[in-house]
This record gives structure tokens, C-alpha cells and sequence, in this order.
């Protein structure tokens, strides 16, 4: 299953969307030397935040897994950046290129659990 994990850019109030925005530089540089460490698990970067609004933005990773096993590096990288840099995250499914999620985490959402998620997608 190809499952995606994105920072949470959508319904951020004018203070989450500047502190978004300074932070943009770390955040990518984290999820890039993610990519880089699983590269042999097929981890992909997805980096779309060209736009001036943050709403529009897609920020995250896509990545094959079988068992939750597979999700908890992903999910305990998110978690990290979640509480470093006070933002929520977004996990689901990738189907046809249609984006399905199924779980929210994060700093304001609560921590995200691995096992949890596996079975909300499944696994």
C-alpha cells in the first residue's frame, strides 16, 4: 500500500501560517534527509509549496509499507517535527493518485501512533 504523510498546511490561523512559512526551510531539509535515509524503502519527498497561501501547499513524504512496522520511522519522524515545530500532521492512502486520509496527528491532534494508523489504513 503507498501511504502518504503530509504536514497539515489547510485551516492554520495567521500566526500557524507565519510560523509555517519561517520554519518551511528546516521542515523540507528534515523530510529530504528522510527521503535520503529510506531511499531503499522507496520513500519519496513531496515538496509543492510554491503557492503564497499555505492552504495550497503539500508538504510531505510517500512511501510503500506492508505492516505498521514499516510506518513507525515515518511516523516518529512526523511526531518529532510536530512537537519541535507546533504543527499537526495528515496520514492516509494513495490510490490511483487520489489521496484518501484516515488520520490526524501532531501537536495540537496528539501524538501519532503507528499501530493505530496501520489499522485505520488497513494493514
Amino acid at each position: 500500500m503507498l501511504i502518504y504523510i503530509f504536514i497539515a498546511c489547510d485551516r492554520l490561523d495567521e500566526k500557524q501560517e507565519k510560523q509555517l512559512k519561517q520554519n518551511l526551510p528546516a521542515l523540507q531539509a528534515a523530510l529530504q534527509a528522510y527521503v535520503e535515509e529510506n531511499e531503499a524503502n522507496r520513500a519519496e519527498l513531496i515538496n509543492d509549496c510554491t503557492s503564497d497561501d499555505c492552504e495550497d501547499w503539500q508538504l510531505g513524504i510517500s512511501q510503500p509499507v506492508k505492516k505498521h512496522t514499516h510506518l513507525a520511522p515515518a511516523v516518529n519522524l512526523f511526531n518529532g517535527l510536530a512537537q519541535q515545530y507546533d504543527i499537526d500532521c495528515e496520514v492516509g492512502s494513495i490510490e490511483d493518485d487520489e489521496r484518501e486520509p484516515v488520520s490526524y496527528f501532531g501537536k495540537h491532534e496528539g501524538q501519532g501512533d503507528a499501530f493505530l494508523i496501520a489499522q485505520y489504513l488497513g494493514l
